[in-house]
């Protein structure tokens, strides 16, 4: 495992879509241990391939319960209830903004080894979800920025 240098804000590869994975080999495994070792270090709760420079339909989430590695992740269902919470990203240290995100999403990915799941997050794991996944179509939490009333 080693770690990678995260790509900041301005660099053009993290407007780029990313690439569908069709091979499960040493190489994806790697990939996928490297972007954790990477994940953590940061102290982050998510990474996306393309946050390393790679543009492959790859990421990591963990909020606290372990480990989860999406493959070609893709949300199935999101639910009508939202959630405006502040938001951050590893490729924008220091800043946070708030968005507007389901409460609930369904992702359906494969595994390391091309395994298909079902996953249910809810609350920050539906928001890393989303995040994530956006970020895999060149799409920032930037992008999505709602304005904060306060009463």
């Amino acid at each position: 495992m080693a770690l990678r240098n995260i790509v900041k804000y301005g660099d053009p590869v993290l407007r780029k879509k990313s690439r569908v994975v069709e091979k499960f080999d040493s190489k994806l495994a790697t990939l996928i241990d490297d972007m954790i070792q990477t994940m953590r270090n940061a102290d982050g709760v998510g990474l996306a391939a393309v946050q390393v420079g790679v543009l492959k339909r790859v990421v990591v989430i963990d909020i606290g319960e372990g480990v989860m590695e999406l493959v070609n992740p893709e949300i199935i269902e999101e639910s009508d209830d939202v959630q405006v919470t502040p938001e951050g990203c590893l490729s924008l240290p220091g800043q946070t903004g708030t968005t507007s995100r389901p409460m609930t999403v369904k992702v359906k990915a494969q595994d390391r080894n091309g395994k298909w799941y079902i996953h249910k997050g809810s609350e920050l794991k539906a928001k890393a979800f989303c995040h994530e996944i956006d970020h895999l179509d060149g799409i920032l939490y930037i992008d999505k920025l709602v304005e904060s009333s306060e009463d």
